[in-house]
């Protein structure tokens, strides 16, 4: 296995707070790969995390990288920020700059190539080919997020040595390099078998793992290692904010929805993703950049009916364990569940 685990569990990299250098630790000295998220995180941020990653633990972890995308339609946001100014007024704010930007990406991978990071994944794009050969040239092993068979084709074509197969069940925002609605919206069992059928790189596969019978699933279906983002959620080791930690294991349903960030992502349904769904534009990461002041509000007042609460489909089965716990269990589990359904 290219990622050479001891145990099939990835860490997903969740940007925005959740990933923190102690969840990733304890992830990789469990066994398994713990990720790190340089979304949103200055250049120099994401160097320091790397550091004190490194200082946790000696063996391979990741770190995820955005790729920008095209800049979405200026009188698209616009409408947009009109149908938001109520939601400002009433939190006290003004709404952001609704700027597009490239998240500061290539100084981000020059980060990854100088720290000589062991795993750097990227998600809503493909790396350029030179930036897989710096990477390369400096030990990392290198994934791409993909969410249909055409995008894994692309990424093998790019130089990538495993991919990360992300289906409709998973918590956050879609990973692939496309973003049209309707297009990479494959349960995840079915994008296994069709990414295996289609490429011959190792699979990580991505949404709704919450237990070991899932990490059996993908594993049986032609995964090497299952990735879980919304199970470390109410990990200690985790930066969930109070919120978020509160709403996960209820029975709140989710749904995609662009009305935080101008791109599809999968969250917790409230009020605010009710009321703006149908009218947020594709357009990342202006939207990221226009709600930012009401998130922050929200927030600060304690008010989860108007923040993203990034879940899987699965988060009723959240628990709250240690990170390295949640790894031997969810590993021992799905051997178990191999041993008693396979023979193997």
């Amino acid at each position: 296995m290219v990622l050479e685990l001891d145990r099939p569990i990835v860490q997903a990299p969740m940007a925005g707070g959740p990933s923190t250098p102690a969840l990733a630790a304890a992830v990789s000295e469990a066994g398994g790969l713990g990720s790190l998220a340089a979304g949103y995180r200055t250049p120099d941020a994401v160097r320091d995390d790397v550091r004190a990653t490194r200082a946790l633990t000696s063996r391979r972890f990741g770190l995820n990288v955005f790729v920008p995308g095209p800049p979405g339609d200026p009188d698209a946001v616009r409408r947009y920020a009109d149908a938001l100014r109520e939601d400002a007024r009433r939190a006290g704010v003004e709404l952001g700059d609704p700027v597009h930007d490239d998240d500061a990406w290539e100084a981000k991978v020059a980060v990854a190539v100088e720290e000589r990071v062991p795993v750097v994944s990227f998600t809503f794009g493909l790396p350029r080919p030179d930036m897989v050969a710096a990477l390369h040239d400096a030990g990392a092993t290198v994934l791409v997020t993909v969410t249909t068979p055409q995008e894994a084709a692309d990424a093998r074509d790019t130089g990538a040595d495993a991919l990360v197969v992300q289906g409709i069940e998973a918590g956050g925002h879609r990973g692939g390099p496309s973003d049209e609605d309707g297009v990479g919206e494959y349960g995840l069992l079915t994008l296994v078998r069709l990414v295996r059928d289609a490429v011959d790189l190792p699979l990580v596969a991505a949404g709704g793992l919450m237990d070991g019978a899932g990490v059996a699933a993908v594993l049986v279906a032609g995964a090497e290692a299952a990735q879980l983002g919304t199970a470390f959620l109410l990990s200690p080791e985790a930066g969930t904010g109070a919120m978020h930690r509160a709403a996960l294991g209820t029975a709140t349903p989710t749904a995609l929805t662009r009305a935080f960030s101008g791109r599809r992502a999968r969250g917790l349904v409230n009020r605010f993703l009710t009321e703006h769904s149908a009218a947020a534009p594709a357009a990342y990461p202006e939207v990221h950049h226009l709600t930012t002041p009401l998130r922050a509000a929200a927030r600060a007042s304690g008010d989860a009916e108007a923040v993203n609460l990034w879940a899987g489909q699965g988060h009723a089965l959240c628990r709250a364990e240690p990170a390295g716990d949640l790894v031997r269990r969810m590993a021992a589990d799905a051997a178990d569940v191999l041993r008693r359904h396979t023979g193997t």
